[in-house]
């Protein structure tokens, strides 16, 4: 179930919490927590947040650390951040400076 689906069913549970029953709340309460407990920070599309978690399974990373190097990268690409020094001071390189 997406994040977007669950609040709906959040919302129509409270506006018809004379009908739910106490256990149904209470798993309600429980995923809401979970959630909460997960949250990046981050509101995503539906669709952008799958192609993103699928991406991120395929690289066995978090999702979270694949949207910080992609955001990283970019910065980086459009200049927006120095690019990453690459050799340490005893690399050896040829060529004219």
């Amino acid at each position: 179930m997406s994040r977007h689906q669950f609040v709906h069913e959040l919302e129509s549970a409270a506006d018809h919490i004379a009908d739910a029953s106490r256990a149904d709340l209470q798993v309600l309460l429980r995923r809401a927590a979970l959630l909460l407990r997960n949250v990046g920070g981050l509101n995503l599309d539906p669709n952008t947040d799958e192609v993103l978690s699928g991406l991120a399974a395929e690289m066995g990373k978090p999702k979270l650390d694949l949207v910080e190097t992609i955001v990283d990268e970019w910065l980086v690409a459009n200049a927006y951040l120095p690019a990453p020094r690459q050799l340490d001071e005893e690399s050896t390189v040829e060529g004219n400076a």
